[in-house]
């Protein structure tokens, strides 16, 4: 293939497939199929109990750590993360879709490696359980820098500020519903709602009171 074969290719490896595999080309799409498949499978598992670990460490409303009563399954939030993704791919074209979550994932995965960088000095004395070598977090932060900073550098859109702009807007809900700790009127009712609809619970666990870090 040619140079401008693979940029006017809408399908690399369909091509590749074609060309050196004839007949069998089918396998290509078909293993293509089945790993989108296991990725969305993994994201079910992985994102909704992340969802659910935040809440129920107060970042997010409580009614989202709460489980299934029999099932012992959190799912309120993969309901929630599910109405999100709904939102999410009714007004735009799935290639922008892509671009502006990779934009906002790497972004969050760089800051976690930058976190886990500072804390290694900051709190030398925390207990770890398992401890990453350095380096790979070293690494892997510049690779996020790079997936952040290049769609931007290659393909200026407005979009991406759009993007930034709706992530800075959190902190708003943030310093009033968990610095100024406001409670909505209508949520008792609603988490009481959603417990008879969804037949959920809350976990047996208690989050940790960080008013003491704060004052320190």
């Amino acid at each position: 293939m040619t140079k401008r074969e693979l940029l006017r290719s809408a399908t690399v490896g369909g091509l590749w497939a074609d060309r050196v595999l004839g007949v069998a080309a089918i396998i290509i799409p078909i293993s293509v199929a089945m790993s989108t498949f296991g990725a969305t499978n993994g994201i079910c598992f992985t994102s909704g109990r992340l969802t659910y670990a935040a809440a129920r460490e107060g970042h997010l409303p409580q009614v989202l750590s709460y489980l299934h009563i029999r099932k012992k399954t959190p799912v309120i939030s993969l309901i929630f993360l599910a109405i999100i993704a709904l939102i999410m791919i009714i007004p735009g074209e799935i290639s922008s879709l892509i671009d502006f979550f990779s934009f906002t994932a790497w972004l969050f995965y760089g800051l976690a490696f930058l976190s886990l960088i500072v804390m290694r000095f900051t709190k030398k004395d925390e207990p770890r359980p398992f401890k990453v070598f350095i380096l790979v977090p070293v690494v892997m932060l510049i690779i996020s820098v790079y997936l952040v900073v290049a769609p931007i550098v290659q393909n200026p859109d407005l979009g991406f500020l759009y993007a930034f702009l709706l992530i800075i807007g959190g902190l708003i809900f943030y310093f009033i519903f968990l610095h100024f700790k406001v409670q909505l009127p209508c949520m008792e009712a609603f988490t009481e709602f959603i417990q008879k609809f969804a037949c959920v619970a809350p976990s047996k666990y208690k989050p940790p009171d960080h008013s003491k870090d704060n004052k320190l």
